[in-house]
């Protein structure tokens, strides 16, 4: 009889054994599969940042400075300010001037690029977005 007891009580703890192995196997699963949803999150937001470019030619001299800003799932504001120094007829920079914009981008995710709506501007990024291309123009992220 304690024989037959000691089979069951062996059965059972192999059958409790196998759910908790189970049990265990789809808690991994879902961990895993909650890391990766939030990597893929946190790297939509990592475009945030303030990227700046400096320009000249023989008539001016420009210093550019965009913000970006996550506002919503895939969408971007860039707030663009750029001061600026006309050079005369000696190549000497005359009063700084500055103009200030505010731009609506679309990211998508399977290009990697994001779209600004107004004028269409195409916007991308480096693979750790430690530089930002606008159209042609490079700019260098400083935070």
């Amino acid at each position: 009889m304690n024989n037959l007891k000691s089979m069951k009580d062996q059965q059972l703890n192999a059958v409790l054994l196998s759910w908790l192995a189970k049990l265990l196997f789809v808690g991994v699963v879902l961990a895993l599969a909650l890391i990766i949803f939030l990597q893929s999150c946190s790297k939509s937001n990592s475009f945030a940042g303030t990227y700046v470019n400096t320009a000249g030619s023989e008539f001016s001299i420009a210093h550019d400075t965009l913000v970006v800003e996550h506002v919503a799932a895939k969408v971007y504001l860039i707030h663009r300010s750029t001061g600026f120094q006309l050079l005369d007829e000696a190549g000497q920079p005359g009063k700084k001037q500055l103009e200030t914009e505010e731009w609506t981008a679309d990211y998508d995710a399977d290009s990697g690029i994001m779209m600004e709506r107004r004028r269409g501007k195409t916007i991308s990024f480096n693979a750790d977005a430690t530089e930002m291309t606008v159209v042609r123009r490079k700019y260098r992220r400083i935070n």
